[in-house]
This record gives C-alpha cells, sequence and structure tokens, in this order.
C-alpha cells in the first residue's frame, strides 16, 4: 500500500481551490455583460411561439421553472418594455423547450437576446442583464426606428 505525503496533497488540495476559486470569479465578472451581435440571426415570433414582436425592439428571454434569477430578470425587462413605446418583452420558457435551447445556443438562464425592429440579434446578455446597459442599446434602437 503506498504512503501519501502530507505535502504534496495539501499543495494539490489548495492548487484546486484557487483554480475553482477563480474560474468562478472569472464567470461572475462575464456574466450579465450584454455582448454586441455584428450580424446576429433574424428572430421571428413564430421560431419562439410568440404572439408578436415589438414595433421597434424586442426584449427575448429564456427562463426555466428552475431558474432562480429569470424572476428578478423578468421585473427588469418587463419594466423597461412597458416603459418605452414600441418595446415589447417576451418570455420563453425552455423547460419543456430543450430544441429552442440549443437553437440559440442558451447555456445558462436567464439569456436575454435584444432584438431590433425586423428581429435581427443585436445583443445577448447570459445572466442577470445589467439594466442600464439595456436600456442604452433600446433607446439606440428606437432612434433607429
Amino acid at each position: 500500500m503506498a504512503i501519501v505525503q502530507p505535502l504534496p496533497a495539501v499543495a494539490l488540495t489548495v492548487a484546486l481551490v484557487v483554480l475553482v476559486a477563480t474560474c468562478g470569479v472569472l464567470a461572475r465578472r462575464r456574466s450579465g455583460r450584454p455582448l454586441r451581435v455584428a450580424d446576429g440571426e433574424v428572430v421571428t415570433p413564430a421560431m419562439v411561439d410568440a404572439p408578436a414582436f415589438g414595433r421597434a425592439a424586442t426584449l427575448l428571454q429564456f427562463s426555466t421553472e428552475l431558474c432562480t434569477r429569470c424572476p428578478g430578470a423578468r421585473r427588469v425587462l418587463s419594466s423597461l418594455a412597458d416603459g418605452l413605446d414600441g418595446v415589447r418583452h417576451v418570455d420563453v420558457d425552455l423547460t419543456y423547450r430543450p430544441d429552442l435551447a440549443r437553437r440559440f445556443s442558451v447555456m445558462q438562464t436567464p439569456t436575454v437576446l435584444v432584438l431590433d425592429r425586423t428581429g435581427r440579434v443585436r445583443q445577448r446578455t447570459g445572466g442577470l442583464p445589467d439594466r442600464s446597459a439595456l436600456e442604452s442599446e433600446l433607446i439606440r434602437l428606437l432612434q433607429e426606428a
């Protein structure tokens, strides 16, 4: 039976803890940051079983039943849409729609896509979205419309 040396075992444990903590910090820093999409695909209401999109812009939220941050995101997005004429918030529950999760490459919920008046994806946010960043993008899209 091999004897485990305590010093290398402790060093390995500390290294693993530091690695995991660093990955967690980096993931948290990226979460909620909007990413501009240069040449996004066009999404139609039929693709996500929605009745309609906004006249000027749409906040397309992907959620799941077990998502703890989705209700907070829903409140932020609904508030933004209610306050800006021509903007609509559409919430799509992916719990029973893995096909949509694959199609839109949703790796975490909430994921928010900002669509312009033609349905083209202009911005993407994974995690709880930043209200001011979304508002800036929506105002820009409203000026274009």
